[in-house]
């Protein structure tokens, strides 16, 4: 059966001129337009698609990546208001609708807002809505101390930033164990640190067991993150390739790295710096 609001494997039974007809299920066949088709499709084939409701609300696949799905919660830009609401750019053709009751203050054109994707079963549409609340801490928090999460920083507290974790829980993080300025919106990867008797949860954001990393550390370690595992800086690289990317002494660069690979968070190749992947 085909998801709506999600990523489906979907066979192809059947090619016209405008598109292929995926196999939906109970939804019948659902239409992949021929822009969207993969090079080289066949009848038979499987293919990943996005299911979503089209400009006139009719099931349609796509092989665009959208940037929220069912479930998920993300931050997107309001792209137009209406008298019925506002819709967002969540990059697909057709925008994703929020109606009036489902924001918490009345969304502008060109701002960003962190919504969560559903379904509306009034309408029996997809939309977006902004009272995350809603959506978050719905199940109890099953995860492991150490645990690696998806976050997105929702707030800034008195104690630090508020994060959502795995668009489904929200946690801490606190500004001691914070080295450089999130962005509301930002995702990030985190780690569970702790949860609490009351089922709040504390994060941090380097690996658990190296909490005495400085900010220097934690800074190249975000950047690394940001380029893909790699930066192609050495301890032989000129004091100042090293100050244009990273702002700081070849000194400063040299005993930072050095307490990263001890961490065996990083490793030192003849080319460059990388992530260690455990």
């Amino acid at each position: 059966m085909a998801n709506i609001g999600q990523y489906n494997q979907l066979q192809v039974v059947k090619q016209l001129d405008f598109g292929c007809y995926l196999d939906g299920g109970e939804h019948g066949e659902i239409l992949i337009p021929s822009r969207y088709v993969p090079e080289g499709t066949q009848v038979d084939d499987i293919i990943d698609v996005f299911i979503y409701f089209d400009s006139e609300d009719r099931i349609i696949a796509t092989t665009e990546k959208p940037l929220i799905v069912l479930g998920e919660i993300a931050r997107l830009k309001a792209v137009s208001v209406t008298s019925a609401g506002a819709f967002l750019d969540w990059g697909l053709t057709k925008d994703i609708f929020v109606p009036f009751r489902e924001q918490k203050q009345r969304m502008e054109e060109g701002k960003s807002y962190i919504v969560a994707l559903y379904i509306d079963y009034e309408t029996n549409r997809l939309a977006a809505s902004a009272k995350i609340e809603k959506f978050v801490d719905n199940t109890p928090p099953e995860y492991d101390v150490n645990q690696e999460v998806d976050l997105l920083v929702y707030s800034k507290t008195d104690l630090g930033y508020s994060a959502i974790i795995n668009s489904a829980h929200w946690g801490i993080l606190y500004n001691n164990e914070v080295f450089r300025e999130l962005r509301i919106g930002e995702k990030v990867k985190g780690y569970i640190k702790k949860i609490r008797d009351d089922e709040k949860i504390d994060l941090i954001l380097h690996k658990p067991g190296y909490e005495k990393i400085d900010g220097i550390s934690e800074s190249i370690l975000e950047r690394l993150k940001q380029s893909e595992g790699y930066l192609s800086l050495t301890d032989k690289s000129e004091p100042e390739t090293i100050h244009f990317y990273l702002g700081i002494s070849k000194k400063v660069f040299k005993k930072a790295i050095g307490s990263l690979y001890k961490a065996r968070l990083i490793s030192i190749d003849d080319d460059g710096i990388r992530l260690v992947n455990e």
